[in-house]
This record gives C-alpha cells, structure tokens and sequence, in this order.
C-alpha cells in the first residue's frame, strides 16, 4: 500500500492572515565565538576555543510541520494509561495550525494508519480528535510495524519541499511481535521516543529500544514519562521545539589558520563531522529551534612564535537550509589571540562551565556502565567523584547550568540505592540525559516535569506551563501557535527584523570582503 496521499496545504480561512507566508528565511543563525584564554604565551601552548549557536526564530516564517505520532495501543494501555495519551494527544493536535500536517498511527500486535497526512484546519481537527477518542488498547507490542509505517508516511509524501518532519513514538511496554525495532534504518528523520510509565515485565528491553531509535535517528531525543499525569507535558515540550524550528540542516565548519594553530579535537556531542582535503572540520546538526542553543569546543595547539604578536587562530563558517531549499552562508568569522610573554590569565568561566557539563556526562556514562553490571557502589563512587568535581568549578557566581547538573547528579544517585530501584527508574533515566546531553537538547525524565529542564527553550516552557493546565481540565481553552507568536512578538516588538536585518549586515561583510579581495588581487607582496 502507498503512502502518497498526503494532503497539500492551502490558505485556510481560519488561520489569521500573516501567519502562512515565509516573510523572512535569513539570518535566523547566531554566532558567538569565545576564546580561552584570549592571551597566549610565546612557547608552544594550548587553546581552546568554544562556538555558540543560537536559533534565532520568528514564528511568524517558521517551516510547515509535517508531524507523525505513532502510539501504543497494546492491552498494557488499558485504563488510565490509555486516556492520557488521549489527552496528551489532543493537546498536540489543538496546538497544531493550519501551515501544519498530522498523521496518527496506531500499533499493537500490528500497526494502523488512522489518517493520512492531513493539513489542519477546523474540520480536520475534529475529525482527528474523533479518531483519537475511539482508540482502544488490546494485543501485543509491534513497535516495529509503527515505526516502519510513520517512516513510510513521510517517505512517500508528495508535497514536501520547505517543510520541517518529526516522529513521536510512544510505547510502555517492551517489544513483543514484530521484530527489533531499534534495527529499524531511521536515517534522516528525527524521532522522538517515549517510555511510558516505570516498572512492567522488562523495563531495561523498553528503555534500551526505545533510546536505540531516538539515537539512530536525526536529532531525536529520549524522554522518560515516570508519572502517567505527564505525558501530556513530555508530548507538549516535545511539540514546543516542533513548532519553532528556526534553521535546518544547519552546518559549522571550522578551519585552522595555517601556521598560527593545529585543531586537536572538535568536541560537539554525537552529531556527526567530516574532515575534507584541507582539513578543515564540518559539523552537522541538522535542526535549531529558537532560542536552542548548541556548544561547540575546539581544541587548538600554538605553535612556538619569536616575537608578541596577534593572531587569527581559527575560520568559522557556518550555513543552513531555508525553506526555499537555499543555502544561506554567513560571513567568515575568525577566532584571535594575543601572542605575549607572560601569561597569568584564568580560563574563561563559560568555556570551564561547557567543559564541566561534557566531563559530567561522560561520568554519568560510566556510572551507568558499572550499574548495568550490578556494580551499584562503583556507580555510586563515580557520581560523588562527578559531584565533587563540579563543587570545584571555580566560577564567581552561582551558575544554572552547573546546579542542574548537580540536580541531576543527585537524582542519578538516588536511583542507585538499590538494583530494584536502578532497574525500574535510574537506567532509563540515565538513558535519557545521556542522549540529551549528546544532541544538547531537551528531553523529559525524572519524576518531577519542573526539575530537570536543561536545554528546554522558551517555548517549550510555555506549553509544559499550558499542557499542565490542559491535562487537569481538559477543557480548558488551549491558545493557538498564533497565540503564542503574539505574545512573543508583544514581549519583543523587534523579533520579526532582528533576523533579516542581521542578514544583510552579513551580506555587507561578503561584499565588502569580495571588493577587498579583488583590489589587492594584483598588489605584490
């Protein structure tokens, strides 16, 4: 069976004007270079330099979303479970607009595609929420067939150029017909999984397939639902980032400058780099939501040089796809230091809170390992070593990112109290900080959806706030992604030139670095 009967997207009459076109697709891309130390001595020494990219997004010219959810419907589901994901699947298509297509899958002992991709309008909605209303749980647990069937639906669309693409996959309980779906090739396309509740037959078989599809995909994370009251929220944290896609297929290229640096490493998480013939370094990160952020360390050696001196140490460049399908490039920007004698310069305090936060994932990586060999007081030795490291961060002011990671750390650490305990709630847990920590993006986990928010966005924030209300009262009015830009913009009232106007400040930059280049083209030296 074919899957081509995705729905195109026409002007809705509902959806307010100024909310459909693509008023501006630049500049939506913010650099911030940060070198460590910014003076050098005259010998051989080391430097670090760390890259920030900000999504800069205006949701008024944000991407369509072309979004599938594939939901466990199996007999596991029967009672609560099952009517909050009906409810947590009615925030997320009531927050959906009319620039944005759905398809809802099903799976038990075999997957059903309730509807194709349709575009939201009034009608379709309710249409949707009908669907949704008369699912039923009953049979086996086929993550497979879902998977397979939701990659089959956005594979075979029809309408597709400019459109952002996600999968939510939610099951709560281990695999059981089908196959491992953790083989499934997800490739591209970014899927966000769900683990559903704690405990059940195997949870380690469920946490371990359902992180496996999240990491073989494209920018997906894992998240962990504890508590059934908080699928709502995960679904709805999930979707604030789905609906503020500011860039995608962004890529970073670092190059040293020849003669003034060697790049050591290029430390970015698990996202993928390519090194070309001149040995400059590619980084891929697919897409940034607005306001998201992604942290980059370069890890650059000086040579020994005879004399005080400045020097560009580092190229960057970076470009991303906007929704015409068009490269956008920015202006080469360069990373400098000052070549001096003597050196008594500290690190600076973001780059030393950056290379904490990596240190401290990495640790909690190792904890993790000796756990799942029973080795439960090595783990617990591990962690305190990782807590006793950040207690020695030497910052001036009480930092956010270091106490979440102390949160963290402490929560881990009660999870490891005993192999019950570790087996049911903190490997799952693990699981998923660690992918988060690697893709540096927002997953749910742990018992408390106010607690652990590392890399959330704002709006992301906004709609737990809403999703919270939403799951106490389902019939409490949820506002429109209009609603939410509305408010945005009135906090902001330059959100929508900020963008274009940084843009073509940087198409200046290349202008005037083009005259420059042919002007002193014949100049000898």
């Amino acid at each position: 069976m074919s899957f081509n009967d995705d729905e195109q997207i026409v002007a809705d009459p509902d959806a307010s004007s100024g909310n459909m076109g693509d008023e501006f697709t630049v500049g939506k891309a913010k650099l911030r270079v940060i070198s460590s130390p910014i003076e050098a001595p005259l010998e051989e020494a080391d430097m670090r330099v760390m890259l920030e990219l900000t999504g800069q997004g205006n949701g008024k010219d944000r991407p369509g979303l072309d979004l599938v959810t594939v939901l466990d419907v199996s007999g596991s589901m029967k009672g609560e479970r099952i009517e909050k994901l009906k409810t947590a699947m009615e925030f997320v298509i009531k927050k959906l607009s009319s620039i944005d297509r759905l398809s809802v899958i099903t799976f038990s002992a075999n997957a059903k595609r309730l509807c194709p991709l349709r575009q939201i309008t009034s009608n379709s909605r309710l249409e949707i929420l009908s669907l949704v209303s008369d699912i039923v749980a009953d049979g086996a647990t086929n993550i497979t067939d879902g998977l397979q069937k939701a990659l089959q639906v956005l594979n075979e669309r029809r309408y597709k150029d400019g459109r952002s693409i996600g999968i939510m996959l939610m099951s709560d309980g281990e695999q059981n017909a089908g196959g491992d779906a953790a083989q499934v090739p997800v490739s591209t396309v970014p899927v966000y999984t769900f683990g559903f509740g704690t405990g059940g037959k195997d949870p380690k078989a469920m946490a371990d397939v359902l992180n496996a599809i999240a990491k073989n995909g494209d920018g997906g994370t894992y998240s962990e639902v504890q508590n059934t009251t908080d699928l709502s929220v995960a679904f709805a944290s999930c979707l604030g980032g789905l609906l503020t896609v500011a860039v995608q297929d962004l890529r970073l290229t670092v190059s040293a400058v020849q003669g003034n640096a060697t790049i050591v490493s290029v430390i970015a998480g698990d996202y993928p780099q390519s090194k070309d013939n001149t040995n400059a370094i590619t980084i891929r990160f697919g897409t940034l939501y607005d306001k998201e952020i992604r942290r980059v360390i370069v890890n650059l050696l000086l040579p020994e040089v005879p004399d005080e001196t400045p020097a560009k140490v580092l190229r960057i460049d970076y470009l991303y796809r906007n929704t015409n399908g068009l490269d956008l490039p920015s202006a080469p920007v360069f990373a400098s230091v000052q070549r001096v004698g003597d050196v008594e310069e500290e690190e600076e305090e973001e780059v030393k809170v950056e290379e904490s936060r990596i240190g401290t994932a990495k640790m909690m990586i190792q904890a993790r390992e000796m756990a799942d060999t029973n080795k439960l007081n090595d783990a617990k030795n591990i962690i305190m070593d990782a807590q006793n490291k950040l207690d020695d961060v030497g910052v001036k002011k009480r930092n956010a990112i270091l106490e979440m990671l102390k949160e963290e750390l402490d929560q881990l650490m009660t999870y490891l109290q005993s192999p019950d305990t570790y087996k049911n709630q903190g490997r799952s847990f693990a699981l998923a900080s660690e992918l988060s920590h690697a893709r540096q993006r927002f997953a749910a986990r742990g018992g408390d959806v106010d607690k652990f928010r590392m890399f959330s966005t704002p709006r992301m924030d906004l709609y737990k706030e809403q999703a919270k209300k939403f799951d106490k009262n389902p019939t409490t009015p949820v506002p429109t992604v209009e609603d939410d830009v509305k408010e945005e913009i009135a906090a902001n009232p330059l959100l929508p030139i900020i963008g274009p106007l940084t843009f073509y400040l940087q198409q200046a930059i290349l202008a005037l670095q083009s005259i420059e280049s042919i002007l002193t083209a014949g100049v000898p030296k």
